[in-house]
């Protein structure tokens, strides 16, 4: 038992029989367990009470983002959960929206996929009420999107970050302390991201809604709060959580960010000091009851800072001026005093149009510095815009805001509620429709003309009471009786009714009319353009014409036919593809902890989460056009594809069908309309488990299905080729190893064969052989007595000879003729060394190889030699040696061929200088062993035949092959199994919708040609004479010179086949065609055959008249006899390299090998060879020629050592991989240049 690591337990001991049990990850028991469920959809019941259960449970467990289909609903979490950092971020980038948990980040992620997969622009919607959460969302998206979208460009990274900067810079300006919310959106804003067609972002702009002036004039601060009015009155100073120090700096870093200089930024602050110091200006009432300025000293500062004159800022304060008109014409002017309530009023108009003006320039300012630096593609628009609003006092701004709060109610209801069912019975679809609450009486109320509605009874109401605001407040009141038949409105005197879809709201209507208006008076108009600061005159770039009798346009105008407007808004999200995101407040409080049921449950309920969940599970979720369908998803059909490109014959409906059969969808999960495919739910894919051919449970996995195949698609598809490309790697290192292997085995026997096959060439069967010298494992080991070795025979001859480092050739036991005076000469015992410079028969005599001009044998089988040494003081030296013809063929190797070996019936020898003699070999059949040497005869059985070779070696045993399982064949089977048709490559055809190619002119007639009346037929004419035949194209003809077993794609040849050549490659293979097929062969097989002559020109065609008919026809030309070239007798090479043959076995191209030969006859002359006769060559199994006068010929070169010759096998090994090797890289640049 092994001691366990974690714990220093001992494991359990496997249960023997039991049935495997997967491997547990123990990183399952770090992952965060889920609680409640992520996609309401998939409640078991579904109401209001359920779904608020399932909130509150993630919420309490810090889940604050869960899913109804593609909706996310967000749960404020008043805390950081620490949830968008870096590395949360790179988990949902390019993942599919419920491979993840739910979060914000995936929303992001799937409106930047759509975008960039479907090229259509996206927007994200995000409503709720005030303090639930829409800004901090709206800022995540942003900080999702500049991180995915790439680009390396320093002008898109600048985008970047002027992006991310407008949410310090307008959250300064345009959000406030309210009692709900610490940071409180009061202006509206829709930011469209632009991006290229690489999804890089090079743009943007924002779009502003509805600034709430009012409570500027209330409270507003940026420095020394208590120093103003308007930030003091509130007594709230200090806002927990947030710091003040930070926040200025961080304003600041953005306006540079966005590129305001620094004359802009002070000119901003100035416009903040005006609107704060008119503030403090203050008024006391006359004994007239007429206002007056209590402290002049502000209103001079407050000249100062517009740079205009003092005494015209307390009289613009103070007084109105009023112009009388008779009949049409204008009358007197007269200065009007106001009272201290009316001078207020004005100044703070003043204060509320400067700092209106004021952020509408930054927002501009904004947009030109975010203008599109390229193309604009597509576009992702982030509607961050104040939540619906319930007060104790509500007024016209709350009114307002709970307009723009209807439309987007009404944009979700349109687009996914009853646009989606309208769509059903548009498309024929069956599905179950659902009931819901349709807010568009609630939109009409407020918006329409006729009947007329708020706003036109607001307009009408300023219209007729301009004068006085009591007035035109005591005028709406009347008006809105008219509006009592709308069952959402209610009277109530001073105060109406609206049932809002969030709730019942009660606004109060003193004041409303004057908030209408929403215009400044003539004076301040006057005011501002006596200024000479250009800054303050450029943030009103439009003045009212005094003469123009057309009503200027009110704020309820504004909010609903403006280019900024509620309804401007709604068609720009009506054009992009919409994703929700629906943020809930969970408690008044701002507490972390508290989770007020009552007030979620009432935010359930007008946000119409259960009706949504009903639609999404009875209706179809996803739907498009099948040419949309089919564009994008033919590659995961192998009916609609192939290799990448679309191959379907059919129509765009047919083919979608298709692909959701291929792909595994199940029938009841999608329906085919009129112009689009409808699935109800795209992340349910069956997966069947089979085993033995039986079912045994099927899965459901909550994925993209076909998203997911889409991506992996190109993915498998280069996998395929890497593993294809690593299995041919392995294979090919793995026949490498087993060639190595028997190359080490076998190279150095291959080595001592060759020499042994060039002494056979050296004889030249001229000399019969010893039964011995020809057995087949015998090998031309050459030191025989290990003097190279560490051999203590071996060490003492390499000491007596002197031959330090160098190395010794040949070495063996010989016995030297030794003359005696008066007696017979006698064979005495020697050892033999020869090393690369001379050659020793004891340690006495050294011969330099240079003095041996030839070496004499018999043509017996004797093992006699003489070394002719060119009459030197010591005689020829005549020695037996067992190892003859391996000692000769050393010898010529170090020589270079240049000692000549002269093989005769007697050999003649110098005993002395000048004194010769003679040695005769006689056949004895007496003698058993070996020969006999007696008084310069020696007496020699009979031997094999001259023209014998080295026995074959003997079979072994057949052994076991042992298959390769490193890697496999690209392909199974080879050149004898039959191959595999493969399905033949279906025609490319054009997507839907795509311009096809104007196809090929045809060459078949017309069917109106066809169809046309025939002319009548011409007279017959005499046929010209048929032209001559076309010549045949001269092609190269090559001659298979071997049999050749080809694998996968060779040609397989055998012997004289003849084939035509289409391709030299450089790697030693050519394309060639034999019999109407194609493969590679080794040229080193192939010769070229010689052209055939051409055959004589045709005669000339007859002349035109008649011929009698006796007239022979002309002899045809008689057939070339067939041309059999004759053998020639081919003289010894004896420079030709020696054959490289591995011993015992067959060569690889299939001939016989060279010992299994039948032998020639030799003519007697074979036998005798005169004193200057060169080895004539048995090579290729041909008969010698006759013996001639020997040519100064060179032999066969000095073998290399070991390893440095390879034999054929190996090098058409070698070629066959190179060639396979630069076949598979052209697939892998195919493949390669697919892929992109």
């Amino acid at each position: 038992m092994a001691i366990s690591k974690k714990a220093g337990k001992k494991a359990a001991a496997p249960k023997t029989g039991s049935a495997k049990v997967a491997k547990a990850d123990w990183k399952e028991g770090f992952k965060k367990k889920q609680v409640g469920v992520s996609d309401m959809t998939l409640l078991t019941t579904i109401s209001n009470d359920s779904i608020n259960e399932n909130l509150q449970k993630r919420w309490t467990n810090g889940e604050i983002y869960t899913y109804i289909g593609s909706v996310l609903i967000s749960v404020n979490p008043f805390r950081d959960l620490g949830i968008y950092t870096d590395e949360t971020l790179h988990k949902y980038r390019g993942k599919n929206r419920l491979e993840v948990p739910p979060h914000v980040f995936g929303i992001a992620e799937s409106a930047y996929y759509n975008m960039n997969a479907y090229h259509e622009n996206q927007c994200v919607i995000i409503s709720g009420e005030s303090g639930a959460g829409k800004t901090e969302a709206a800022k995540r998206i942003m900080q999702y999107i500049a991180a995915v979208s790439g680009g390396q460009d320093n002008n898109i990274q600048e985008i970047k970050d002027m992006v991310l900067a407008t949410n310090p810079l307008l959250e300064s300006f345009g959000c406030a302390k309210t009692l709900r919310n610490n940071n409180s959106s009061r202006h509206g804003k829709y930011l469209e991201i632009m991006f290229n067609t690489q999804g890089e972002p090079v743009g943007a702009q924002i779009t502003n809604y509805l600034l709430e002036k009012g409570r500027v004039v209330e409270q507003f601060g940026l420095q020394g709060p208590e120093s103003y009015a308007y930030t003091s009155m509130s007594n709230c100073l200090d806002v927990q959580g947030m710091d003040d120090v930070k926040d200025y700096a961080d304003t600041v870093n953005a306006m540079r960010i966005i590129g305001l200089s620094e004359q802009e930024q002070n000119e901003i602050f100035r416009m903040l000091a005006i609107v704060l110091w008119l503030g403090n200006v203050q008024f006391q009432e006359m004994d007239d009851g007429n206002s007056a300025i209590a402290d002049t000293g502000v209103t001079d500062f407050v000249a100062y800072l517009m740079e205009a004159d003092d005494a015209m800022v307390q009289k613009v304060l103070t007084t109105k001026v009023v112009e009388t008109q008779r009949g049409g014409r204008r009358g007197s002017i007269y200065d009007v005093p106001l009272n201290p309530a009316q001078a207020t009023a004005v100044r703070d108009a003043l204060g509320k149009a400067i700092y209106n003006n004021l952020f509408e320039w930054i927002v501009s300012r904004i947009n030109i510095s975010m203008k599109p630096r390229s193309a604009t593609a597509q576009v992702i628009g982030i509607l961050d815009i104040f939540g619906f609003e319930i007060f104790e006092d509500n007024s016209f701004e709350q009114l307002c805001i709970n307009y723009v709060n209807e439309k987007l109610q009404q944009i979700f209801i349109e687009l996914t509620l009853k646009t989606e069912q309208e769509e059903y019975v548009r498309e024929q679809i069956k599905w179950t429709p659902i009931n819901y609450f349709n807010n568009k009486i609630v939109c009409d109320l407020i918006e329409e003309r006729k009947p007329p509605g708020i706003f036109a009874a607001l307009n009408d109401a300023c219209a007729t009471a301009h004068a006085d605001p009591t007035a035109a407040d005591n005028s709406f009141v009347q008006r809105t009786a008219m509006l009592s038949s709308n069952p959402h409105f209610e009277a109530r005197g001073a105060q109406f009714l609206v049932k809002h879809y969030a709730g019942d709201v009660m606004y109060n209507i003193s004041g409303m009319t004057d908030k209408n208006k929403d215009a400044l008076v003539k004076d301040l108009f006057d005011l501002i353009g006596s200024s000479s600061n250009h800054f303050l005159q450029t943030l009103f770039p439009d003045r009212p014409d005094p003469n123009s009798k057309k009503r200027p346009p009110t704020a309820g105008d504004r909010i609903k036919r403006s280019k900024a407007s509620a309804s401007a808004l709604v068609d720009n999200l009506m054009k992009a593809q919409p994703s929700y995101i629906r943020t809930i407040k969970p408690n008044q409080n701002r507490s972390s902890t508290e989770y007020d049921s009552k007030a979620i449950l009432h935010q359930i309920k007008y946000l119409g989460l259960q009706e949504n969940i009903r639609v999404r599970r009875a209706g179809f979720a996803y739907r498009n056009t099948f040419e949309k369908m089919v564009e994008r998803f033919y590659l995961l059909s192998p009916s609609t594809s192939y290799a990448g490109e679309y191959t379907w014959h059919g129509d765009t409906k047919s083919g979608c069908e298709q692909i959701l059969k291929d792909t595994g969808i199940a029938k009841d999960e999608w329906q085919m309309g009129v112009t689009k495919a409808f699935i109800k739910n795209p992340e349910t894919v069956n997966y069947p488990l089979t085993a033995s051919s039986k079912q045994l449970t099927i899965y459901t996995f909550q994925l993209f299905a076909l998203e997911t195949m889409r991506d992996r698609y190109w993915h498998n598809m280069a996998a395929r080729i890497q593993r294809a490309w690593r299995n041919y790697w392995r294979y090919k290192n793995e026949c490498a190893r087993r060639i190595q292997r028997f190359w080490k085995n076998n190279k150095e026997a291959i080595e001592y064969a060759k020499i042994r096959d060039y002494g056979h060439q050296v004889l030249a069967g001229r000399k019969e052989r010893r039964r011995f010298s020809l057995l087949s494992y015998r090998r031309f080991a050459g030191d025989y007595l290990d003097v190279n070795g560490q051999n203590a025979l071996g060490a003492e001859l390499r000491n007596a000879c002197g031959l330090g480092a160098g190395q010794v050739t040949f070495s063996s036991k010989a016995q030297l003729l030794v003359s005696r005076r008066g007696r017979s000469s006698l064979p005495s015992p020697r050892f033999l060394v020869v090393n690369s410079g001379q050659i020793q028969t004891s340690v006495e005599r050294k011969i330099p190889l240079l003095t041996i001009k030839s070496i004499s044998m018999s043509n017996l089988r004797d093992d006699w030699l003489v070394l002719n040494c060119n009459a030197s003081e010591e005689g020829d030296p005549v020695l037996h040696c067992y190892f003859k013809t391996e000692l000769v063929a050393n010898l010529l190797q170090l020589t270079q061929a240049s000692i000549n070996v002269v093989i005769a019936p007697t050999i003649e020898h110098a005993k002395k200088k000048g004194k010769m003699a003679k040695i005769q070999f006689v056949k004895d059949e007496t003698v058993r062993v070996d020969d006999v040497y007696k008084s310069h005869v020696v007496h020699v059985p009979s031997g094999e035949p001259a023209t014998s070779t080295s026995r074959p070696r003997a079979k072994r045993k057949p052994g076991v092959v042992r298959p390769i399982t490193q890697g496999k064949l690209l392909r199974a089977g080879g050149p004898s199994e039959k191959k595999n048709v493969s399905r033949p490559k279906p025609t490319a055809q054009p997507l839907p919708g795509k311009p096809t190619q104007p196809p090929a002119p045809a060459t078949v007639k017309s069917s109106a040609a066809a169809a046309a009346p025939r002319a009548p037929l011409p007279p017959p004419a005499k046929s010209p004479a048929p032209p001559p035949p076309p010549e045949e194209p001269e092609v190269e003809l090559y001659r298979a010179k071997f049999a050749f077993q080809g694998q996968e794609g060779e040609m397989q040849l055998q012997k004289d086949d003849v084939v035509e050549l289409l391709e030299k490659d450089d790697n030693g293979w050519w394309l060639v065609k034999k019999d109407g097929e194609e493969g590679w062969a080794p040229n080193n097989y192939l010769e070229l055959v010689p052209k055939k002559p051409k055959a004589p020109p045709a005669a000339p065609p007859p002349p035109a008249r008649r011929l009698p008919p006796s007239t022979p026809a002309a002899p045809a030309t008689p057939a070339a006899p067939k041309i059999t070239p004759a053998v020639k007798s081919v003289m010894a090479d004896a420079s030709a390299k020696p054959v490289a043959v591995f011993p015992g076995l067959a060569p690889s191209n299939g001939s016989a090998t060279p010992w299994k030969k039948p032998a020639a006859p030799t003519s007697d002359s074979a036998n005798t060879t005169p004193t200057n006769s060169r080895p004539s060559s048995a090579l290729n199994a041909r008969p010698p020629p006759p013996v001639a006068t020997k040519p100064k010929v060179m032999p066969p070169p000095v073998a290399a050592k070991p390893g440095a010759t390879k034999p054929p096998d190996l090098l058409l090994a070698a070629q066959r991989y190179r060639r396979q090797i630069s076949r598979s890289l052209r697939l892998l640049a195919k493949w390669t240049w697919l892929l992109r």
